[in-house]
Formats: structure tokens, C-alpha cells, sequence
């Protein structure tokens, strides 16, 4: 006598509706980033947060180059008038001394 697991008779049909039922799941399981499955199963593609958040860097990485920027003009502005208002100390203390070496002599 021959073992057999299960008859052909329930196996192939069995198969069928397994495939069929597998070919229905594929057409209403939710979709990815790639194209939207058709009406009436479609959904509107939603940009994940990734992006906003790389758009939000840029911004972020472009302010602060603005700043820092803003700060060193600001800094070589203040070196300068800085260094103007030494040179400005030096000469009047020059003339002050050749004009007192002058009246002492």
C-alpha cells in the first residue's frame, strides 16, 4: 500500500485558491516610495521627514556660515579701529615728547 500526505484531488485546488488569495493580498498591501498602486487602492505619496529634516540642515548650516562671517567682519572692524586708535596714541605721545624735549632744551 502507497502513503500519500495528501490526494492530488485536494492539493492542486487547495494550491489555486492559495495563490489566488496571495495574488488578491499583493493588490490591497500598502505601498512604498515607488509608484502608488491604482485607484481605488491608491494613496497620496507623503515625503518622509528625511527630507524636511536635510532641508532644515542646508538652512541651518547656511545661517550659521552667515554668523560667523558676520562676527570676523565685525571682529577685523574692531582690530582696526583698535590698531588706528594705538597709532593715533603713539604719534600724539611722539609729538608730546619732542615738543616737551624742545622746550626743556
Amino acid at each position: 500500500m502507497q502513503f500519500r500526505l495528501l490526494d492530488d484531488k485536494i492539493f492542486y485546488p487547495l494550491a489555486i485558491a492559495v495563490a489566488v488569495a496571495l495574488i488578491a493580498l499583493s493588490f490591497v498591501w500598502p505601498q512604498g516610495q515607488g509608484l502608488p498602486s491604482p485607484d481605488p487602492f491608491g494613496h497620496a505619496v507623503e515625503k518622509p521627514d528625511y527630507f524636511r529634516m536635510k532641508a532644515e540642515e542646508q538652512v541651518r548650516k547656511e545661517k550659521k556660515a552667515a554668523d560667523k562671517a558676520a562676527r570676523q567682519a565685525s571682529q577685523a572692524s574692531a582690530d582696526a579701529a583698535a590698531s588706528a586708535a594705538a597709532a593715533a596714541t603713539a604719534a600724539s605721545e611722539a609729538a608730546d615728547s619732542a615738543a616737551f624735549d624742545s622746550a626743556s632744551s
